[in-house]
């Protein structure tokens, strides 16, 4: 049984701009990776989703980290089916786009051979991360419009089967995906597909948040996102800093701790991951956290 303690960023502007996580002088990209990575065992990448990421930063970050550092990568935004700007594409790829007369684009609206170059390069990306063993999983974000009907499972279920053999874990935002109806039938495909659970912490009574249900679907891994609980700015918030901008108190991570704690015991590795990114929020909840479950870098 081993938990990793980290955060969904180490690049958040407002965490950089806070002044408060890294030390004095910490301002390159490479110094603040190996600081961060000299308190964490694990960080999530979270540019990955909004552009396509390229091998030759995975390479930096290999170099710049710990023998066991964990990187669990984001993937692309349109392979989540979000809405999709032309400018986030590779730009040798934008001339190859439709025009659709409409700002945004979705996976439906890309030619296959663009789809299969974007997978081919999203792949390549990850090679030097899975060819160190830095890579822990890839997380699919699926948006609250992908719902349990035919058609989204259907694309649900080709983005794993894409990732295939690509150890990857799935996130999903519709209430139905865990409702009383469809709760087994998620769980089941999970299971049968391997695909890791990704079990959220989130404020209680709002839209756009499946159930937390604290079950595993691999042996190998389970994925806890703790998203904060400001259930104020959880649905309208401007950006993604006021969405999340919830400091846990310490009460609420220890009774989370025991949650934790049981789902490690039913798996080879549990990632515990803070993307309540604002300023250093996520940082010290997740110091913390390490505190409270017995944990080390």
């Amino acid at each position: 049984m081993a938990i990793l303690v980290g955060t969904a960023s180490w690049t958040d502007k407002t965490l950089i701009e806070s002044g408060a996580f890294y030390p004095p002088g910490c301002t390159s990209a490479e110094a603040r990776l190996r600081y961060y990575s000299s308190v964490f065992p694990i960080v999530e990448v979270a540019s990955s989703y909004y552009a396509m990421p390229n091998a030759s930063n995975s390479a930096l970050w290999v170099e710049r980290t710990p023998p066991v550092f964990v990187f669990d990568i984001k993937a692309f935004r349109l392979f989540t089916g979000h809405q999709t700007e032309p400018k986030f594409f590779p730009k040798d790829l934008q001339a190859e786009l439709p025009n659709t007369g409409k700002k945004n684009l979705y996976y439906k609206d890309v030619p296959p051979p663009v789809i299969d170059e974007l997978w081919a390069r999203f792949f390549a990306a990850m090679q030097p991360l899975h060819v160190s063993g830095k890579l822990g999983a890839v997380l699919f974000q699926f948006p609250h419009w992908i719902t349990a009907v035919p058609k989204a499972m259907g694309h649900v279920e080709h983005c794993a089967e894409r990732m295939h053999p690509f150890v990857t874990a799935f996130e999903f935002r519709h209430e139905r995906w865990f409702s009383e109806k469809h709760r087994e039938s998620t769980l089941a495909m999970e299971r049968e597909r391997g695909i890791v659970r990704v079990i959220v912490d989130a404020p209680e009574g709002v839209t756009k948040r499946a159930n937390s249900v604290w079950e595993t679907t691999s042996p190998g891994l389970a994925i806890v996102r703790l998203h904060g609980r400001n259930a104020s700015t959880w649905s309208g918030a401007e950006s993604a800093a006021e969405r999340f901008n919830y400091d846990y108190r310490d009460n609420e991570l220890r009774e989370l701790a025991p949650l934790i704690e049981d789902v490690a015991g039913r798996t080879a590795r549990t990632h515990v991951l803070f993307n309540n990114c604002y300023r250093d929020i996520a940082q010290r909840n997740a110091v913390t956290m390490m505190g409270v479950l017995r944990v080390t870098q």
